[in-house]
C-alpha cells in the first residue's frame, strides 16, 4: 500500500456538515508532514450519503482546492473516509487442518484460512470494504503471527464490513470529478478509533463513537483488536430537529440554541431561569426556559446512545472495556455528554484527545477522522495488508485486508 517514495496524499471526508480534506507529504513510507488543510460547507449531502452530486461536488472540490493551495501542491492520491447508514458488518471465520507431516505451520496454511474465512459471500449490490482480521488460533490458543509454530488446527476470523455498492461508488465520483484518483477506502470509525485510542487502551478494551451532524460511526475493541463497527443513521441533527419542534423555532435557531445552551445532562432545575432565542432583541426574538432546552436535548442524547448499545447488544461487556467509552466529533463537545455515556454504558466516559504528533490548529474534533485515515493507513501498510482479490470495476484494488 506504501511505497517508500515520497508522495502526496490527501485524506477526504465527505461528512453531512463539513467537507475536511487534509494534504498530507508521507517519506519513506511512514513518515507524515501535513501540509494542507481545506474546509468547507457540505452540500448535498445527507446522512453521510451523497443526495445532490453537483452540490456535493461543488463543496467537495472547494476544499480540495484550498488544501492544495495552502500545501502549495498537487495531491497525487485520495484516502477517502467511508460512512453512512448503508455501512454494516459482519463476522466469518474458518478452521484448517495443519497440512505438514511435522504439523509445522506453513505460510500456505496461513493463506488458505484467510482466504476461506472471507470467502462468504456478499448480496447483489455490496461491496467489500474492509476485511479486518482478528487473532490467529492454533489449537485454541491465540497467536499473533503462527508460521513456523507447530500445531494440528489453525483458525482465523474476520470483520467484514460492507456497503452499498453504489453509495460507495457516489463518493468515489465525487472526488474523481475533480481528476483524483481514490486509492484507499477507511471507514471513518477506524480512522478515528485509531487516532484516539492507544495500542494499550485497545489491548484493555474500548469504545469510541464519533458523534457527527448526521450519523455516529462506532468501534469497539477487545484485546487490541477490532471486535465490531457500525454506522447508525443519526448525530447531531436529530437533537437540532427536536429542539426545532419542541420550542416552535427554526433549524437555524435550534441550532444555535443546542450550541449554546444544550446539554447531554440536565443541569438547570429553576424553572424560571429563561434565555433568549436570538438576544438581539430584534421582532419575534423571546425568552425560552433554559431548562427546557437541556430536557430534549438530554433525552435525545441519552435516546442516541441507547440506540449504540442496542445495536452492539451482547458484543459489548463493560467488564472487558477496561478503557471506557471514548467521545468524538462535533456533538461530542456537548456539555454533560460524557455524564450521559457513562450512565449508558456503566463505564467512564471521556472526550478523545488528539496525540502530542497533532499540531495544535488540527486538535479539533472536527479533524479527527481525517487525521485518523492516515494514522490508520500507514499503521495498517506496516502490518502485512494485501489486497482482497475481486472483479476488475470501479471498487477495484481499493479493498484491504488489515491485521
Amino acid at each position: 500500500m506504501i511505497s517508500n517514495s515520497g508522495r502526496i496524499v490527501g485524506a477526504v471526508e465527505i461528512g453531512t456538515g463539513k467537507i475536511a480534506v487534509l494534504v498530507g507529504e508521507i517519506a519513506r513510507g511512514r513518515a507524515l508532514n501535513i501540509i494542507g488543510v481545506g474546509l468547507a460547507q457540505a452540500r448535498g449531502v445527507m446522512k453521510g450519503e451523497v443526495v445532490d452530486y453537483k452540490a456535493a461536488c461543488e463543496a467537495t472540490h472547494h476544499a480540495l482546492e484550498t488544501a492544495e493551495k495552502k500545501a502549495g501542491a498537487r495531491i497525487d492520491e485520495v484516502w477517502l473516509a467511508q460512512t453512512g447508514g448503508h455501512l454494516d458488518g459482519f463476522y466469518n471465520e474458518a478452521s484448517v487442518n495443519v497440512q505438514s507431516a511435522d504439523n509445522n505451520v506453513t505460510l500456505l496454511d496461513i493463506e488458505r484460512v484467510c482466504s476461506l474465512a472471507q470467502q462468504k459471500e456478499l448480496p447483489a449490490g455490496r461491496s467489500k470494504i474492509h476485511a479486518i482480521r482478528r487473532p490467529f488460533r492454533l489449537d485454541g490458543r491465540a497467536v499473533p503471527d503462527p508460521e513456523h509454530l507447530t500445531g494440528s488446527r489453525l483458525d482465523v476470523g474476520y470483520w467484514m464490513v460492507h456497503g452499498n455498492e453504489s453509495k460507495v461508488s457516489d463518493n468515489i465520483h465525487v472526488v474523481g470529478g475533480y481528476h483524483l484518483e481514490v486509492r484507499e477506502l477507511v471507514l471513518s470509525a477506524l480512522a478515528s478509533g485509531s487516532l484516539l485510542t492507544t495500542p494499550e487502551e485497545r489491548s484493555h478494551g474500548a469504545l469510541v463513537l464519533d458523534i457527527g451532524k448526521g450519523v455516529t460511526d462506532y468501534v469497539l475493541y477487545r484485546d487490541g483488536h477490532v471486535l465490531a463497527t457500525g454506522v447508525l443513521p443519526v448525530g447531531g441533527d436529530h437533537l437540532t430537529n427536536d429542539l426545532a419542534i419542541g420550542l416552535r423555532v427554526t433549524t437555524v435557531q435550534a441550532e444555535m440554541l443546542k450550541l449554546r445552551h444544550g446539554r447531554g445532562t440536565v443541569q438547570t432545575r429553576d424553572k424560571t431561569d429563561k434565555v433568549w432565542l436570538n438576544g438581539d432583541m430584534s421582532f419575534g426574538d423571546r425568552q425560552l426556559p433554559k431548562a427546557a432546552i437541556e430536557s430534549i436535548t438530554a433525552a435525545r442524547t441519552l435516546e442516541l446512545l441507547e440506540v449504540v448499545q442496542k445495536k452492539l447488544g451482547p458484543k459489548f461487556a463493560p467488564e472487558l472495556c477496561g478503557a471506557g467509552v471514548i467521545l468524538s466529533g462535533g456533538t461530542a463537545k456537548l456539555p454533560g455528554i460524557e455524564e450521559a455515556a457513562s450512565r449508558v454504558f456503566g463505564l467512564p466516559a471521556r472526550r478523545g484527545e488528539s496525540p502530542s504528533w497533532v499540531k495544535e490548529e488540527l486538535r479539533d474534533p472536527m479533524f479527527s477522522t481525517v487525521l485518523g485515515i492516515y494514522q490508520f493507513g500507514l499503521r495498517a501498510a506496516h502490518e502485512h495488508a494485501t489486497p482482497v482479490r475481486r472483479k476488475a470495476g470501479l471498487l477495484s484494488g481499493l479493498t484491504k485486508i488489515f491485521s
